[in-house]
């Protein structure tokens, strides 16, 4: 992966940032040479792959994040899986959750646990600002 910008504070400490700046940063589109796309419905979809989405979070939050899955749930067709999002801030820690979802009859890649997780991941991250741009739909 190529190098991500420095993040607003550019101190070399390695203690956790301050929240706003955390968000902020967050809060930018995720550069193109990151992104990839994928057809899916007819449509094509462009996103950026959980392993990318991790290296940003590593950089702009110095490496004190961690995800816990919360809850995994299935119905007849679907596996539903809850994570927690939690980032360490100068200020405390602040945490969201989301969801993740996939048919258990999946034949595209992955499995159903990771590529659910990875969607709860990806939507945990969005719900702080990473990659939100991405959910927006055209007009």
């Amino acid at each position: 992966m190529e190098s991500m910008p420095p993040p607003s504070d550019t101190t070399e400490a390695v203690a956790p940032r301050p929240l706003a700046d955390i968000l902020a940063d967050l809060a930018k589109p995720i550069p193109q040479r990151h992104l990839r796309t994928k057809k899916q419905g007819g449509a094509t979809l462009t996103f950026c792959p959980w392993y990318r989405t991790q290296k940003i979070l590593d950089h702009y939050t110095r490496g004190f994040w961690e995800m816990e899955v919360t809850s995994v749930q299935t119905t007849e067709e679907r596996l539903i899986v809850v994570v927690r999002l939690s980032i360490h801030a100068a200020e405390g820690i602040v945490a969201r959750e989301a969801t993740g979802t996939e048919l258990l009859s999946v034949t595209a890649y992955g499995d159903p646990s990771s590529n659910a997780e990875a969607q709860a991941f990806k939507r945990a991250c969005a719900r702080f600002g990473l990659g939100l741009h991405l959910y927006e739909k055209e007009e």
